[in-house]
């Protein structure tokens, strides 16, 4: 199938990573649903790339939610008739706060919206895209340089992007049979308005606090793109995507 044929869904599509990726892809000429909690952004996102009549769908949903999540789905299956791409990318930062500070309903919104809506939009792409013809598709999950290593003061985010990699592991492997593929791109520092803090300083893990360089947004939308196009006899299992001089490699 050509691209200009290909449906993508990106779910956080109103700001930051979401909307540079679904924004990418629409250039790029794949039908784009913009889904996210809040319909203004997610339509004026959209608005921005003036796209053919009919290839834009802005979409307000809630990840976290099973049944907005199913209508989610439904409504892209009656606008495009298909889903190629679905980019999980819907995720909160967390709360800056130590482990044993945290009240319970702080660490459920966390593990609620990067975890189990990322499984509930994967379980609604699975049973749209096995009963499409040409059947199958192909799942990218952001996950994080947190997927790998933690900051200080992270724990809900940190295990929730470390659950992520189990999730596309097992996405991967289940999915084969109905020719379903899904990419992890753990991405580091990105310039959006969530990372915006790290340009004036964050903590470290030997108690400092530093100033970190952020890379240009755009290089993650190109990734994507990157990761959408291949056939799904390719796949990048796992990218990292990182502003180069960031603290990983040895964080702490």
């Amino acid at each position: 199938m050509s691209t200009s044929g290909k449906v993508a869904l990106v779910t956080g599509a109103g700001t930051g990573i979401g909307k540079a990726a679904a924004q990418a892809l629409l250039r790029h000429g794949y039908r784009v649903v913009f889904a996210g909690r809040r319909s203004a952004p997610l339509q004026q996102a959209s608005d921005e790339v003036a796209p053919a009549p009919g290839h834009a769908l802005a979409v307000a949903a809630d990840v976290a939610d099973a049944d907005s999540v199913r209508a989610l789905f439904e409504t892209t299956r009656a606008a495009f008739g298909r889903l190629d791409v679905l980019f999980n990318n819907a995720g909160i930062s967390g709360f800056g706060l130590p482990l044993e500070d945290l009240a319970i309903d702080q660490w459920r919104a966390v593990i609620d919206t990067n975890l189990t809506g990322a499984f509930l939009c994967t379980r609604e792409a699975f049973r749209l895209m096995k009963a499409q013809v040409p059947m199958g598709g192909r799942i990218i999950n952001n996950g994080s340089i947190s997927a790998h290593a933690p900051r200080p003061n992270s724990a809900p985010y940190t295990a929730s992007k470390h659950a992520i990699t189990g999730l596309t592991k097992s996405i991967s492997l289940d999915g084969r049979r109905y020719d379903i593929a899904c990419s992890q791109i753990d991405i580091g520092n990105a310039a959006t308005e969530m990372a915006a803090r790290m340009a004036t300083g964050v903590p470290q893990a030997n108690g400092s606090v530093a100033i970190e360089p952020l890379m240009d947004l755009a290089h993650v939308a190109a990734a994507i793109v990157y990761i959408a196009d291949l056939p799904l006899s390719a796949n990048v299992q796992f990218m990292t995507l990182m502003a180069t001089k960031m603290p990983f490699v040895g964080r702490g």
